[in-house]
């Protein structure tokens, strides 16, 4: 019953009880004043508390959405959110499930192949959400105008202070974790501590040559974030001359990290810039191998979650994008297995026991790797076919 209905009842109640008082005289003004103020009360009571039970209602209704509030209505899906992504394909669907009600469906890529996906998508995107750690390709998106902006979920507040960083002013992507592209890793029945490398500018030694290896910038997701990553840090010019030393010495370039693993397990090569779950990975497996966390930091590559501006679906994609910035999915990311090797966006994460608690990242300037992604690419891409 709505407010009008019951001020309505409430002033029946006193006509009755002023004509009641009138044909028979023994009710006094007084009493009539007193069963006013009772009808009143009851009235406000009944919708004070429809009102408190309408409110919780809306907050269980909201509550698992992961909507910016945290109170938005529970939205009808007539399909699945689409979301296109290179890791955690075989649990998040479940996940998300669980936690909202919503119904996934994930297409599974590299990096490259994702974004070629998009590409070919433009002016009709089939995706919702992108969530992978391409974070330079997904801001290029953004300049495109083909990412939902000017939003921000509610479990944003927990990000890290390195994570905050890396959103852009226009809000078009949140981090969600930070893996290292690229740790130092060496045979140690090959080298020992003394003579093995320790930072990434021991490689230029060329006691080193034609010994180290490294997934290819312009393939593996995480591998061009490695590459920006020392442009930026040395500038352009002493970047390229950087790599270019390690060509000239006999760098080996591999598709992505899977051939790399397989080329120092062999023997092939002895030196790697490897992305961290697979260098865990090998340590797992009894391969001989050390894991060196330069103090400089290792050089990080994002995976960040971004929704598209064509999408139908813009309530469940952003209850996807602040699910993921919650700590306990990212808990149990972390837990899922190889795939959890990574430094969580959100605080108060534990993270894996085998990783260096002492692990440095570096990240590259968001704007510098986006702008300059065509270029490092093609340059390696010339660098590699020499």
């Amino acid at each position: 019953m709505n407010k009008q209905g019951l001020y309505l009842i409430s002033a029946s109640v006193v006509l009755a009880a002023v004509l009641t008082g009138c044909s028979s005289g023994e009710q006094t003004t007084a009493e009539v004043a007193e069963t006013t103020t009772a009808a009143e009360t009851t009235a406000e009571e009944t919708t004070a508390g429809q009102t408190e039970a309408a409110a919780e209602t809306e907050t269980s209704e909201g509550a698992g959405t992961g909507g910016e509030s945290g109170k938005q209505d529970m939205v009808v899906q007539d399909k699945p959110l689409v979301v296109y992504l290179n890791d955690f394909d075989a649990v998040i669907p479940d996940m998300f499930k669980s936690a909202t009600g919503y119904d996934v469906e994930v297409v599974v890529g590299n990096g490259a192949e994702t974004m070629s996906r998009i590409a070919a998508e433009k002016g009709n995107p089939q995706w919702d959400v992108v969530w992978i750690d391409s974070m330079y390709d997904v801001y290029n998106l953004d300049q495109e105008g083909e990412l939902l902006t000017g939003w921000e979920p509610e479990n944003a507040v927990n990000l890290t202070k390195l994570c905050e960083s890396l959103v852009p002013e226009d809000r078009c992507f949140y981090p969600t974790d930070i893996h290292a592209a690229g740790t130092l890793v060496y045979r140690n029945d090959e080298f020992s501590e003394e003579d093995a490398p320790e930072t990434f500018a021991d490689l230029t030694d060329e006691k080193y040559a034609g010994k180290i290896g490294m997934a290819d910038p312009g393939v593996a997701a995480p591998a061009y974030p490695l590459a920006a990553y020392f442009m930026d840090k040395l500038g352009m010019d002493d970047g390229k001359e950087y790599f270019q030393t390690l060509f000239d010495q006999g760098l080996k370039v591999f598709p992505k990290n899977p051939q790399v693993v397989q080329a120092l397990a062999s023997g092939e090569i002895s030196i790697a810039m490897l992305q961290e779950t697979n260098a865990y990975d090998m340590l797992a497996s009894g391969e001989p191998i050390t894991i060196i966390w330069p103090e400089e930091g290792a050089p990080g590559s994002t995976r960040v979650a971004a929704i598209s501006a064509s999408t139908s679906q813009p309530e469940v994609a952003k209850a996807f994008v602040n699910f993921l910035l919650d700590t306990d999915t990212q808990q149990q990311l972390v837990n899922t297995g190889d795939e959890g090797y990574f430094e969580a966006s959100v605080e108060g994460v534990t993270l894996k026991k085998e990783r260096d608690p002492e692990a440095k990242l570096a990240v590259a300037d968001v704007m510098f790797g986006a702008e300059n992604e065509a270029e490092i690419k093609a340059w390696f891409a010339d660098m590699s076919a020499q």
